[in-house]
């Protein structure tokens, strides 16, 4: 009879990404194989790198180990952790640590782990009990007595892992390094109190990502996979209408104060894609949400909708030119021309702006040296370098990203990159915001005053 695993078919597949999608087999499951530590330890000595599970009511919590599971009672075998819990409510995975200077042991019929020779976290499997230090029950969020007792316990072996600790230690700084931005944007307030939300207004050619992009901010706060706008691969844009994306934290959390607005894709052909015209009314504020735009008909001020005396919350504070990174080297002349008409009218509005490229193929490989500097691989770097020189605008305003297109989970790389790019969308805008004229600042001020 075939042993079946308690881990939930998603936390699965979160762990498999976190780990750099590694396959998982299961050894051992308390219910099936003994409670006994040395039951435990019959079926996982031995077998490489492994995953500990231990299941609760509303928590999962867990340990990875790099090399062998350790052996009863050998004070000289160590292999090096991390550990790490899930939510009952999400997919969120909370670890330890940057680095692994978690040591697991088998001592005293107890699997124990260390950390600077503190005992931090204790499995006695004979009574089927978990013992957490406080300070470790504050880094993995948990909400619970200790000791306490569990429900099972099942150890997976780690297939198509890197034995190698620096591997290890970049894929829990991603972790955490995205769990940081999270809390960063959660907690963001726009510069000065002058609006309450920061408006992105997301431009580039048909296919390039735009909503694709909106689509991957909003998967990444919801927690899983969403496709609220329409995205395709057509030749002509699939978004016809103007439109205005709060998004929230969460499924039934608040609104975030920023606010990403996507519009008909930019097509070389006269007549075809967003019309020029409209482009200094958006930028303006003066295009209302769901506005049908018209590659011919651009927005008129005598427009039953249109925004006559647009105040500075409607304005848009920051332009992400979005481009596919694998199409930059065959935009047209016409293209191109069309992209500097564009930015000397952000420019002349005195509105912010970054370059956004999607499709990155190769995003993985910021785990393979420093994962903060996310444009040195080879490929991008030089398509980096050549946005520069056709727009002017600066490297460090040029960011890369890859979007949630087809899959079905999330992946702590893609978030880490999709979330450093909105908070650099976020500081730009900030930097436009304080750098606003005294005399339009304090007006502003008066009026938000007379609003109390």
């Amino acid at each position: 009879m075939a042993v079946t695993t308690r881990l939930a078919w998603k936390k699965e597949k979160a762990l498999q990404k976190l780990l750099g999608n590694v396959s998982l087999s299961l050894l051992y499951k308390s219910k099936v194989h003994g409670d006994s530590i040395e039951d435990m330890v019959q079926k996982c000595t031995h077998q490489g790198s492994t995953i500990t599970v231990i299941y609760f009511y509303r928590y999962v919590i867990g340990a990875f180990m790099l090399g062998h599971y350790p052996e009863l009672d050998n004070y000289s075998e160590e292999s090096k952790s991390f550990l790490f819990s899930f939510r009952e409510n999400g997919d969120t995975i909370e670890t330890t640590s940057s680095d692994l200077n978690i040591v697991a042991k088998i001592i005293n019929r107890e699997l124990t782990f260390y950390s600077h020779y503190k005992d931090m976290c204790s499995v006695f499997p004979s009574t089927k009990t978990l013992k957490l230090t406080s300070s470790l029950k504050l880094l993995l969020k948990l909400r619970f007595s200790s000791p306490s007792t569990y429900d099972e316990c099942e150890v997976f072996r780690v297939e198509g892992i890197k034995d190698n600790p620096g591997y290890i230690r970049r894929i829990t700084g991603v972790t955490q390094r995205r769990n940081m931005l999270l809390n960063d944007l959660r907690a963001y307030k726009p510069c000065a109190d002058l609006v309450s939300k920061i408006r992105i207004l997301l431009l580039g050619p048909v296919g390039s990502g735009k909503s694709s992009f909106f689509n991957s901010v909003k998967s990444v706060f919801q927690g899983h996979v969403t496709h609220q706008a329409i995205v395709g691969s057509d030749s002509a844009s699939i978004t016809e209408q103007y439109r205005i994306y709060s998004v929230k934290d969460g499924k039934d959390g608040k609104s975030l104060p920023f606010m990403l607005c996507d519009s008909m894709g930019l097509d070389e052909r006269e007549g075809a894609g967003l019309c020029m015209c409209d482009i200094p009314h958006i930028l303006k504020g003066c295009v209302p949400d769901r506005y049908q735009l018209s590659p011919q008909k651009p927005i008129s001020p005598k427009h039953p909708t249109f925004i006559t005396s647009p105040s500075l919350k409607d304005k848009i504070h920051c332009v992400a030119y979005v481009l596919d990174i694998n199409s930059i080297n065959n935009l047209s002349s016409k293209m191109v021309e069309k992209f500097k008409r564009i930015h000397k009218e952000v420019l002349n509005c005195g509105i912010a702006y970054v370059a956004l490229l999607t499709k990155v193929n190769n995003y993985s490989e910021v785990l393979e040296e420093d994962f903060l500097n996310m444009n040195r691989s080879a490929t991008s770097q030089s398509q980096v370098m050549n946005v520069n020189k056709m727009l002017g605008i600066p490297v460090t305003n040029i960011l890369i990203v890859e979007n949630y297109a087809s899959e079905w989970e999330l992946e702590p790389v893609k978030d880490v990159l999709i979330l450093s790019a909105l908070r650099q969308m976020l500081r730009a805008a900030d930097d436009v915001l304080e750098d606003l004229p005294v005399e339009e600042t304090d007006e502003i001020a008066a009026k938000i005053q007379l609003c109390m």
